[in-house]
């Protein structure tokens, strides 16, 4: 089942550093600004060869708004992979809630 996130839910997920961060953005979407700690693999390389993207469980799914990264989350979760979450609102919902992202 895949659980949406707040930005102040995945902040503290971040802070135990359980979960592993999957912006699906594109990369020239990420290097304008991704959070930090996240690592970039672009939706349709995900759709190409999940299995080989997505080595482990309890994943965060990141991007611009929240709709790719759900349709990302939905697609693990049907893989079976373990805990998947995705941010709800996106990048534009992090920023707005005043946190960090990291740039380039």
């Amino acid at each position: 089942m895949v659980q949406t996130l707040t930005p102040q839910e995945m902040k503290a997920l971040l802070a135990d550093g359980e979960v592993d961060v999957v912006d699906i953005r594109d990369t020239q979407e990420w290097a304008d600004g991704h959070i930090p700690g996240a690592r970039v693999v672009p939706l349709d390389d995900l759709r190409a060869d999940p299995a080989k993207t997505l080595p482990r469980a309890n994943i965060v799914f990141v991007c611009g708004q929240g709709l790719r990264s759900l349709t990302a989350a939905k697609l693990a979760d049907r893989l079976g992979i373990g805990k998947v979450y995705s941010l709800d609102g996106g990048i534009s919902n992090w920023t707005r809630a005043g946190l960090e992202l990291v740039h380039g």
